[in-house]
Formats: structure tokens, sequence, C-alpha cells
């Protein structure tokens, strides 16, 4: 007997989660889940071609990833699922899912880290605002390879964004001035320093570009629920001037409005970094995440010449 695909695991985990308004432990939702469906013991010790995981828990997981999409469950806390308020209201106006249903959610476009709270609220997203992915039956192979690794990123992503706001603002800043490092800022980790929020007039940390000091950027950085808007850019502006310095960086988990964008534009040595920039510069630079190598095989037509 095969294992459900992840979309079959949507409406049993909303139908579980909705019984549990208070929300529900990660391995409690995935064991109700697969005792609601009656998966087999030998279903369970299915596990991924790596061997790290069960494949019904990770599909329980991209189920989740599902709803947290659409706004509809958010993980309050590492390890924690639990339905938004939009989400209890979907489930109480659906409380049977059509497949139509499942099969927008199954296929929802995007993330909800427009608009999340930086303790992982999820976003408020309308379902009649969904985007659905187009249909993917006539994707080539590498075309649909190219969408799976673009789907993990995002999800990935998302992820970040929740541990980020699960920690403390002290370890964001950590989080920042490690990155920056990884980035090529600063010749040694010595060079970058942690300055804390009673300090310099909002100066979270200080990078030396040169063994003197004669260089330095300077950086903020807010885990906000809210958007940054022009007020905080000038007052950075100012802190910076206050240093003598000619090179900032404003780093948030959320956005900046306009107004903040265009002011950033029209001094010079100012750089804004928004939630979603952030993440990606993390996985490109693997701060906080691990790479997964898998190997894609193909013919070497050069070794068939004769």
């Amino acid at each position: 007997m095969t294992l459900p695909t992840y979309d079959q695991f949507i409406a049993p985990l909303l139908s579980l989660l909705a019984a549990h308004p208070e929300g529900l432990t990660t391995t409690a939702a995935q064991t109700a889940v697969a005792d609601a469906l009656g998966l087999t013991e030998e279903q369970r010790a299915v596990r991924l071609p790596s061997g790290v995981q069960a494949v019904y828990r990770n599909r329980i997981g991209w189920a989740h990833d599902r709803l947290k999409r659409a706004g509809y469950s958010h993980s309050p806390k590492r390890g924690y699922w639990k339905l938004t308020e939009e989400g209890r209201r979907f489930s109480a106006v659906h409380p049977s899912l059509t497949d139509e249903q499942v099969q927008a959610l199954a296929l929802v476009k995007g993330s909800p880290k427009h608009g999340r709270t930086a303790s992982g609220d999820g976003a408020k997203a309308k379902a009649s605002a969904m985007e659905v992915a187009p249909a993917r039956t006539t994707e080539s192979p590498e075309d649909r390879l190219e969408s799976a690794v673009e789907e993990l990123g995002e999800s990935v992503q998302n992820e970040l964004l929740e541990n980020i706001g699960l920690n403390s603002p002290a370890f964001f800043e950590q989080l920042v001035l490690d990155l920056l490092h990884k980035m090529g800022y600063g010749i040694s980790r010595k060079d970058i320093e942690r300055v804390g929020k009673s300090h310099d007039g909002g100066i979270d940390g200080v990078i030396s570009l040169d063994r003197l000091g004669l260089e330095k950027v300077y950086v903020q950085a807010k885990r906000w629920k809210a958007t940054v808007g022009r007020a905080e850019i000038q007052a950075f502006y100012g802190a910076l001037a206050g240093q003598r310095a000619r090179k900032g960086v404003f780093i948030t988990t959320s956005d900046f409005s306009q107004q903040a964008v265009e002011f950033a534009r029209s001094v010079e040595g100012v750089i804004l970094i928004n939630g979603e920039r952030l993440t990606q510069l993390m996985i490109d630079f693997e701060v906080g995440v691990t790479p997964r190598i898998v190997k894609v095989p193909r013919v070497d037509l050069d070794y068939f010449e004769e």
C-alpha cells in the first residue's frame, strides 16, 4: 500500500488543528494525522532516501507548509503548530474541504513572509488572494527540478524567519554580524564588534574593513513586526553622521516603507536589507543553513566519442 501524497494530508491536518485550537507539537500532530488516515507501521517505517526522516512525517510537514503559505497556520514556538485566526475562520466555514479546495491549497504559491510578524504569526492571506501555481503536467523534468529547488528555497526562507523570531534580539544582532562576515566584511571575525542597544545612538555593530580600523561599516539590526519607516532610517543616518561614518547597513526581519526606501536612495552610504533579502543571503552564504547535495545524472557524450 502506497503512502498518501502530501496534498492528501492537508484536509486531515487542518481538521486536527481546528479540533485543537491551543495547538499541538509537531510530533503529536504528525502522529495524530497518521492515525486518522490509518497508516500501518510498515508505512510509517518508510524513510526518505537520505534516511533522515520518515516519509509520512516529511509529507505532513509539507502539508503544514501549504497551510502556512495560505495564512491558515503558524508556529508560535519551535516544534509547535497552531491555526491562525484566519485559519480557524476558514475551517469553521469549510469543515470538509472539497477536492478543488485541497488542490488550491496544495498548489498555493508564494509565502507568508510579507506581513508576517517577527514572532512567527504568519501572514493573514485571504483565500481569494491566494496565487495558485500553474499546472505542471507539461513541464519538463528539468523545469520541475528548477521549480522544486525554488519551492524548497521559499520554505527555508519562511523557516529562517520563524526561527529568528523565536530567538532574542541579541541573537539576531549576532546573526547579522556573522552573515556580514561570511559575505566578506571584516578581515577577521575579531574585526566585527557587537555594540548592543544602549550605546552609540542605536548602532548595533561595527565592522572594521582594514586592520587599522580607518574604514568602518556601521550596522543596525531590527527584529521588528512592523514596517520600518522613514523616521527610523533618518535616525540611523543621523547616528552614522554622529560617528562620522560613511557606510551603514540597516537590516530588518520585516520590510521598509516606500518613504524609507526613497530616503535611503537620496543619501549616500546607506543600504537596506529586508527579511526576504536577509534570508536569501543566509541561504547563499550558508548561515543557519546546511546545503543538501542532490546528484542528477547526465550522460557524458564526450566519453562515447571514438
